[in-house]
């Protein structure tokens, strides 16, 4: 039986390659981003670890039905798991590899692009170029290769983490949105209603947009209501002190 792993040099360098490229284009400022970039360094990792060093994934499954999951499993032709599994043989399983990896060099792409165009503005709102597709290219290009890992060679751990790095960076571009609003107003918020924020062509969601000033710039409802009672008060007040026609004045 053909045992194509324990590749450990390939794993470090294709780690290496990977998590240059993100700090390259992605790199983190503050500490939700390094956050951000520690889950995606897990991912990555587990992702490459299963390619080419120990295929954890195979071993899980050939515990959990007490057999190999399909023919020759520790073959690199049969990593794929959709093909192995579907047992569509090794064409599918180089198909969907080559597939996931078109798909990631797109992703490439996408961020690299969203990177120059933000560089170029040096600190000034960016509405065009990839960002008059979506509001968070480099995010949706990074979301988009995560889709790719997926397709070109999954494992259960990257399956598990895959929603779980979605998610942190959806609330990261949220989080970016919110200084975006405080910081460029209503020019903002209108890029927001043309503008989709991950998915090109998906609608946007226009109802929370009047909310989406910071609370801290907007006056409290019951502050409000206080500073008019205290005016309405003051103004009984003189009126009872002065002579009327001097209030009047």
């Amino acid at each position: 039986m053909r045992y194509d792993y324990g590749w450990w040099p390939m794993v470090v360098l294709s780690i290496v390659l990977a998590l240059a490229f993100v700090l390259s284009y992605l790199k983190p400022v503050g500490p939700r981003e390094w956050r951000s970039f520690g889950v995606l360094t897990a991912f990555v990792v587990a992702l490459f670890t299963e390619m080419y060093g120990f295929p954890l994934t195979i071993y899980l499954l050939t515990a959990l039905v007490g057999r190999a999951p399909f023919p020759d499993p520790f073959a690199h032709s049969s990593g794929n798991l959709i093909a192995s599994l579907l047992g569509l043989g090794a064409d599918w399983a180089g198909g969907f590899m080559l597939l996931g990896g078109l798909i990631m060099a797109v992703s490439f792409w996408i961020v690299a692009a969203g990177w120059r165009t933000i560089h170029k503005a040096q600190g000034m709102l960016v509405t065009g170029g990839a960002y008059a597709v979506v509001r968070h290219p480099q995010y949706a290009g990074l979301i988009l290769g995560i889709l790719g890992t997926l397709i070109q060679w999954p494992t259960l751990v990257t399956l598990v983490m895959a929603p779980i790095l979605i998610v942190t960076y959806y609330k990261l571009a949220r989080r970016e949105e919110r200084k975006a609003v405080a910081r460029f107003g209503e020019q903002y918020i209108a890029y927001q209603a043309r503008t989709p924020m991950l998915v090109p062509g998906w609608p946007t969601r226009t109802k929370h947009l009047a909310n989406a000033v910071p609370k801290q710039d907007q006056a409290p409802h019951w502050a409000e209501h206080f500073a008019n009672h205290r005016s309405r008060i003051l103004l009984a007040g003189l009126r009872h002190t002065l002579p009327q026609d001097t209030v009047n004045t």
